[in-house]
């Protein structure tokens, strides 16, 4: 007769897993709501995404000074808060608005006003959109949250401010096409779906630039549901044009032609960067 046994330390393995199934289980049973918890996560998006691009494992990247004819933005400014755009995401689109052909910038989304009120320094044409007060009240937020948004962007006031959900907002209505267009609203796959398509259908011209924040969790973690949202809003047509921009949690659109190099999630450290920090009252 055989004998089969398993080493004690594979035991003691397989006891913790099955003690942790039955603690989320406890949990399951107590908060219904937590299974979204996994529903929601990435590794279920990243399985939903390679079962309809199986062959799409990233975007190409770039580095940000290819987007500007080597010329990069070396000074931003930022609250270094949560929330905050990273700081090579603001040098970004600092570094796009310097272009010689952006006159005019919109973004979805404004929470404190960090991006386009960096951006203004270089484009005098700036609109940002963004829920009420009323509508984030509606919506239960806190009071705080709410009333953090645009709190830098309103000093400047060549910026204009306006307000509204993007379900339902008048995109047409604007009458006019930009030449930077910042998406950064709802990051769940529903809403960037539909604010990229709307983007794409009233927004554009043959020359627009468009950035997506949260295309990745960070500089080397794609976030799949973000990623998928945007590969099937724009359209396959369209793949051709879309870049990660090396070191920031953005993906672009843009139909000049850039050096790229394969996305590596491990890849080592090619560049150090050099950061001064100043600090200064608000």
């Amino acid at each position: 007769m055989l004998n089969t046994y398993l080493p004690i330390n594979h035991y003691s393995e397989m006891t913790a897993k099955i003690q942790k199934l039955f603690s989320f289980i406890k949990v399951i049973l107590k908060q219904p709501s937590s299974i979204n918890l996994i529903t929601d996560s990435n590794i279920v998006f990243e399985e939903r995404f390679k079962q309809k691009y199986s062959n799409f494992i990233s975007l190409p990247q770039i580095e940000i000074k290819d987007l500007n004819d080597q010329i990069i933005i070396d000074r931003v400014e930022s609250f270094l808060l949560d929330g905050s755009s990273l700081i090579t995401d603001l040098q970004l689109l600092a570094t796009l608005a310097n272009r010689s052909d952006v006159k005019s910038y919109f973004e979805i989304g404004t929470w404190r006003g960090e991006s386009v009120y960096n951006l203004a320094q270089f484009v005098q044409d700036c609109t940002t959109l963004n829920l009420s007060g009323e509508e984030m009240n509606a919506m239960g937020w806190p009071e705080k949250y709410a009333l953090q948004h645009g709190i830098l962007s309103t000093k400047n006031p060549n910026i204009l401010h306006l307000t509204g959900n993007t379900k339902n907002f008048d995109f047409r209505g604007l009458k006019k096409k930009y030449d930077l267009i910042f998406i950064d609203g709802d990051h769940t796959y529903d809403m960037v779906l539909s604010d990229t398509k709307k983007v794409f259908k009233e927004l554009l011209h043959d020359n627009s630039i468009v950035v997506w924040h949260d295309y990745a969790y960070s500089a080397q973690k794609i976030r799949y549901e973000v990623f998928k949202a945007i590969l099937d809003a724009v359209g396959e047509e369209n793949h051709q044009h879309l870049y990660h921009p090396k070191n920031t949690m953005c993906a672009v659109y843009t139909k000049n032609r850039l050096p790229t190099t394969p996305f590596d999630e491990m890849q080592s450290p090619t560049k150090i960067f050099e950061i001064n920090i100043k600090q200064k009252g608000f």
